[in-house]
């Protein structure tokens, strides 16, 4: 009989479709809370030493919402490999239909985590599809599915050409058609620009963009598929404001900080949810989508 969302237990090939399966790493199992990974914090980008109290009160409240959403919520199993990253999950895998593939981050302290992935990944049934080698680099932050057969990647400072020829390599057999969208330099390779730190999906039809900041070709590409923008407030640009995360069925989890741009989705028609993340999001530089990494989402008619 037909593979049904009851007993199908990963997919990918969509940003939008409802959540229904996600893996998360606390700040605990980073090791926020461990003294020799905290003191990194200057090397990793982050504003200010980290408050792993705070940190993990955050993290749980935005673990309550994914559960409220009705997503079931894995946490990873913690690694020596681990460094305060490791939080931000969404960057060292990419969830595909035939399993997950492995990235090889451009940020060399988060290579490992990809591993890690794989393998807690293999003990919930779910397979690997490939991974991403040298000279290759690829994060899932530069990656955005716009339908189940259209693959965009930021080519930047964290996802490289030969990473991106890797990526097509791999899903070309899949009938998945790779594109790459350049990316802006920004403030350079040290502070953390991704694709979805200028884009999310809301919907199939609906883009939150950081518009001044992307490529016209990008802008160009979006508008050609019919997407329809909202864009952020510029003032919350720098916290995080359209990182914003797609539950499904019009609802959103976003930051509740950024009050001006979450006020223009509601505005959009959206549902907005909201969770405190100063700490866990705005310090390390990865929003919502950074701290998820989905494994399964419903299927898109």
């Amino acid at each position: 009989m037909p593979e049904t969302l009851a007993t199908t237990r990963f997919n990918g090939h969509s940003m939008v479709g409802t959540l229904e399966r996600v893996l998360v790493c606390s700040p605990r199992t980073a090791g926020w809370n461990q003294p020799d990974r905290a003191v990194r914090w200057r090397d990793l980008g982050f504003l200010h030493a980290p408050n792993f109290e705070e940190a993990q009160r955050q993290h749980d409240a935005l673990c309550r919402e994914l559960q409220t959403a009705g997503a079931e919520v894995s946490e990873i199993d913690a690694s020596p490999d681990f460094s305060l990253d490791a939080v931000y999950t969404h960057d060292a895998s990419l969830a595909t239909d035939q399993g997950l593939i492995l990235m090889r981050p451009g940020k060399p302290n988060r290579v490992p985590e990809a591993a890690n992935h794989g393998s807690f990944a293999a003990m919930l049934g779910i397979p690997t599809l490939g991974a991403i080698a040298p000279p290759g680099t690829t994060e899932a932050g530069d990656i955005l599915w716009l339908d189940s057969k259209t693959l965009l990647i930021g080519r930047g400072y964290r996802s490289n050409t030969a990473g991106i020829a890797q990526m097509r390599h791999l899903l070309a057999p899949k009938g998945v058609d790779v594109l790459s969208a350049p990316l802006p330099h920004g403030q350079g390779p040290a502070v953390c620009l991704h694709l979805m730190s200028l884009i999310s999906l809301l919907d199939e039809h609906t883009a939150l963009v950081d518009l001044p900041w992307l490529a016209v070709e990008t802008v160009e590409l979006l508008q050609s598929r019919g997407f329809k923008f909202v864009e952020i407030d510029a003032t919350e640009r720098d916290t995080l404001a359209c990182n914003v995360l797609a539950l499904g069925g019009n609802r959103l989890l976003a930051i509740e900080i950024n009050r001006k741009t979450n006020a223009r989705l509601r505005q959009a028609g959206f549902d907005v949810r909201t969770f405190p993340g100063t700490e866990i999001c705005i310090n390390g530089g990865g929003g919502p989508t950074c701290l998820t990494r989905p494994l399964l989402r419903a299927r898109l008619h």
